[in-house]
């Protein structure tokens, strides 16, 4: 288990976590339950959270400290997310940081996009994001402010191929970041993006990484090394901090330099 610098501002502040089944969001739930904080998160599956769950409880946390808590909900459906998140504020606390996480990057050709599938990639990459927000935002502002932090993708900024659902819903998050910065500052809740480069995860590794992968994103990349959920999991500690209380509207990337490469070229 990765070992995460302490932020005292995160001890017992409720932490919201969409997609922490796996992958980069995993991550964050170990990152933010080493916190103290106390942590909820969402997936699909209905024992979705159970190992990772069994795995922090094993592990043992900073005392004092509760197991995280679990919901399962399809992010697409807005109603039933954010009936989940009400339950997230009666049953754990307002949320004062609301990491939003969840989608999909599968990969599809041009030819091959539908209304309905466009419809669906934007649902699952973008359009919960917004709802989540607006859940959120009220009980936020009335426990005095807080973080929002947005996955967003440098996939779209280098114009990657058979991606278009998914670079398009990424593009719109750094639309969506500045805009709702402003619109929610005057309550006290920052709004950021936090970029992705390219990350190893187990799905990555399934699916697309092989050896001729991995060096033709060390070569793109300022950094020449692969970077992992870890990466992500400490920026967005910072940028869910009151250390970082004086940022909102802001695009960071953690890419190892991976965007360079396509503003030079």
């Amino acid at each position: 288990m990765t070992t995460y610098a302490t932020y005292p501002s995160l001890r017992g502040r409720v932490v919201f976590i969409s997609g922490g089944s796996s992958g980069i969001g995993a991550e964050l739930v170990r990152a933010f339950s080493q916190q103290g904080a106390r942590v909820a998160f969402c997936g699909t599956k209905a024992d979705g959270g159970r190992a990772l769950i069994e795995e922090l409880t094993a592990a043992g946390q900073p005392a004092p400290w509760t197991p995280p808590w679990y919901g399962a909900c399809d992010v697409r459906d807005v109603a039933a997310y954010q009936a989940l998140l009400a339950r997230v504020a009666a049953e754990v606390g307002p949320v004062r940081v609301l990491v939003n996480n969840a989608g999909r990057d599968d990969r599809h050709a041009m030819e091959e996009v539908t209304p309905e599938f466009w419809d669906e990639r934007l649902a699952l990459n973008l359009k919960h994001y917004f709802f989540a927000i607006q859940a959120v935002a009220p009980g936020m502002a009335a426990a005095g402010g807080g973080s929002v932090v947005n996955m967003g993708s440098v996939s779209w900024m280098r114009g990657r191929p058979s991606l278009v659902g998914y670079t398009t819903a990424k593009a719109g998050i750094l639309g969506l970041t500045r805009t709702l910065a402003r619109e929610l500052g005057a309550r006290g809740i920052r709004v950021n993006a936090l970029v992705p480069g390219a990350i190893v995860t187990e799905r990555q590794n399934t699916l697309h990484r092989d050896a001729t992968a991995d060096q033709a994103f060390l070569d793109q990349q300022c950094l020449k090394l692969r970077l992992d959920p870890g990466h992500v999991a400490r920026a967005t500690l910072f940028l869910a901090a009151d250390d970082s209380d004086g940022m909102t509207g802001q695009h960071v990337l953690v890419d190892a330099g991976l965007a360079q490469q396509s503003v030079i070229s």
